[in-house]
């Protein structure tokens, strides 16, 4: 732990506080989401711990508290976290081996995925993905067990915007990388548009999905018409 305080500099390490505060706050909502609409106090508690990943978790309580089945709430969750499997792809040099990979691979969110692949350098990569990985494995269960304390006294918690707090998390993480080159906002772009057409006609998570290859073809178009003759 202490290499990672060495090796992140005080902006990054304000970088991780800010998303892990993110990550209480939309626990909150979570979490009262969970109780207001039935669901026992364990239970957004222990997905939070277990599951650690909030779209799929949103997902799940959305569907069992709409009267949707638990085995259709399970595969939409699982759905949702298929995209976890192009991130192991992409930061294998950080998760190590062993009993890390294993807890490597548990930390592993959109967050600590982003911050490891802001940075150049291996080490920063590794530092940035550990300590943002560990942070989020604290303070979602904290955010679900707040929520859950005042879920009964919050009936709608989303009146005060807790739910827009991820996604302008990640808008900030995600416009650097949209300053790099011509090839990355086209498929950022590519990727949006496909998204935004198909979110009115399939269920949460499907238009991301949907729009990760497509994203990806473009950004190989654009990197190979990049390339000198």
């Amino acid at each position: 732990m202490r290499s990672i305080w060495r090796t992140l500099d005080r902006s990054d390490l304000t970088g991780i506080a800010t998303i892990c505060l993110a990550v209480v706050a939309i626990g909150v909502s979570y979490g009262a989401s969970a109780v207001t609409a039935g669901m026992p106090a364990w239970l957004p508690i222990l997905l939070s711990v277990l599951v650690l990943a909030g779209g799929s978790e949103f997902l799940f309580v959305g569907i069992v508290a709409a009267g949707g089945g638990l085995v259709a709430a399970v595969l939409a969750g699982l759905v949702v976290n298929a995209r976890h499997l192009p991130y192991g792809l992409a930061v294998p040099d950080v998760v190590g081996t062993g009993w890390r990979r294993l807890l490597g691979t548990h930390v592993m969110n959109d967050e600590s995925v982003a911050l490891a692949l802001a940075e150049s350098d291996r080490d920063r990569r590794r530092a940035a993905f550990w300590l943002c990985g560990l942070g989020v494995l604290l303070a979602w269960p904290l955010g679900a067990l707040l929520g859950v304390l005042v879920g009964t006294a919050v009936p709608d918690p989303d009146r005060f915007g807790l739910d827009a707090v991820f996604p302008a998390v990640l808008l900030a993480l995600a416009l650097p990388a949209l300053r790099a080159d011509r090839a990355t906002r086209r498929a950022a772009l590519v990727g949006a548009g496909i998204a935004a057409a198909t979110t009115p006609f399939l269920g949460a998570g499907l238009p991301v999905l949907l729009a990760l290859p497509a994203a990806l073809l473009a950004f190989g178009w654009g990197g190979k018409a990049a390339e000198p003759a």
